[in-house]
């Protein structure tokens, strides 16, 4: 099973560049600070990458 807890290193860059997998799963492909850099790596991805489905997302820590 894959951890969903956040490390201190992934709340400093909440910005997330996701892949969509089958089966409502997804992977995290990059991490960023600012949306403009986490949009930029997106729109190159989707260049290169024509057939998968990249998406931002800001990822809010868990309560716990």
């Amino acid at each position: 099973m894959i951890s969903t807890r956040q490390t201190y290193r992934d709340r400093l860059k909440p910005w997330c560049v996701i892949r969509h997998l089958p089966k409502m799963q997804r992977i995290t492909v990059a991490r960023f600070n600012r949306r403009s850099d986490a949009e930029a790596y997106q729109q190159a991805l989707n260049r290169l990458l024509p057939n998968f489905n990249h998406v931002v997302i800001f990822e809010t820590p868990l309560k716990e």
